[in-house]
């Protein structure tokens, strides 16, 4: 049952087909997101100097809202831009300044810079989120520039929450990000961002120590920069595909390496996954793996069937997303997979082939090396029982 207090979160694929809705392109406002690890590392400073450059070039420009926390060198960029006042709302007897998104639309400038694009904003605005009030002024036609922290994608979020203990509250869709015609990492090493804390500019030292005992630790924040490295470098290879021209007879190349194991309950099939989520890590690639439906009307044994979905189980729990596939064989279906995903990392069990088989051509490693030009293939044996 549904709770009807609980926020109806938006349809990712609904989202998406709006942001990038032909009928939308030419009058709807783009979108420029600063992308980071963790609060400090420079995303809102990174837009203000955007901002000063746009201005130089004329460009009619006004800050919608930023949040410099204190910080003064932030604090000294807001100097010669036009600042858009905001909304004073009561809540619980406190008075909580938000963004002003009919102010924005009404003032209809060029561009409009808004920082944390994932804020809440207080009940008893007219919408819940920021990044609703960023979509109406880009339904207006005004450009955005935002800020984000990496931590509160909706599909990352959990993974922050098991890495930092910290629980993420404020989430944005994907489907935003994914929509974004821009996005900029800023990055900082891990010991920069702490040296950068330690010298008071980031919080106020009485919050400062606290901060760096817990949710600052350099292994948080090396996972944290690891998750943004990844996100930004997927969000460049899905841009590069919808951009690169076609070439007849040739796949569009992927950026990131891709490994897909192949699910099929084979003797080793464990294993293999184990194998290509390591193989994964290492790549710093996505993780994929293929669950094949052949069309052959033969059924599996009850044994293969439940070590397969051991086999897939142990996938997701590494991280893999399972892709799926109908197809007369299982081979032809790792092939469409393959070439569909630009898998560039294939791990499997080694398949047993009899003789036979061989001497007629349909030894399947052979088929998929024939088919797959370029792609690496790793054959995992079973460990003896």
């Amino acid at each position: 049952m549904t709770d009807p207090h609980e926020p109806v979160r938006p349809d990712p694929d609904a989202l998406l087909a709006r942001i990038t809705s032909d009928a939308g392109i030419g009058s709807r406002g783009r979108l420029r997101v600063y992308i980071g690890m963790a609060p400090g590392v420079g995303k809102t400073y990174a837009a203000l100097e955007e901002a000063h450059r746009r201005l130089e070039r004329g460009t009619d420009l006004v800050v919608g809202f930023i949040e410099p926390h204190g910080r003064p060198h932030t604090a000294a960029l807001l100097d010669g831009l036009e600042i858009i006042p905001r909304r004073h709302l009561e809540h619980r007897g406190v008075t909580v300044d938000e963004l002003d998104a009919d102010a924005v639309i009404a003032r209809h400038p060029r561009v409009a810079v808004i920082d944390e694009l994932a804020h809440t904003n207080v009940p008893g605005s007219e919408n819940e989120k920021r990044w609703q009030d960023v979509e109406r002024i880009r339904d207006a036609g005004i450009d955005v520039i935002s800020t984000l922290n990496v931590q509160h994608l909706e599909s990352l979020a959990d993974a922050v929450e098991t890495i930092t203990g910290a629980p993420v509250r404020e989430r944005l869709p994907d489907a935003l990000l994914d929509g974004a015609d821009e996005i900029e990492l800023v990055d900082m090493s891990p010991r920069a961002l702490r040296a950068r804390m330690r010298h008071g500019n980031v919080y106020p030292p009485e919050q400062t120590a606290v901060a760096l005992e817990r949710f600052f630790t350099e292994p948080n924040l090396t996972a944290l920069r690891e998750l943004s490295l990844r996100r930004v470098a997927q969000q460049v290879d899905t841009q590069l595909q919808r951009i690169q021209p076609p070439v007849p007879g040739h796949e569009p190349w992927p950026v990131t390496d891709r490994v897909m194991v192949v699910l099929d309950g084979s003797p080793g099939n464990r294993e293999a996954v184990r194998r290509a989520a390591t193989l994964a890590a290492a790549l710093r690639g996505q993780f994929l793996a293929a669950m094949i439906e052949a069309g052959d009307g033969g059924t599996s044994p009850r044994h293969v069937q439940q070590a397969t979905r051991q086999a897939m189980d142990d996938a997701v729990d590494l991280g893999a997303t399972v892709v799926r596939a109908e197809a007369s064989d299982v081979w032809e279906g790792v092939i469409h997979l393959a070439q569909e995903r630009q898998v560039t990392q294939l791990v499997m069990s080694r398949p047993e082939v009899g003789t036979m088989a061989r001497a007629l051509g349909r030894d399947p490693v052979d088929r998929l090396l024939a088919a797959l030009p370029g792609l690496g293939l790793h054959l995992v044996s079973p460990h003896p029982r």
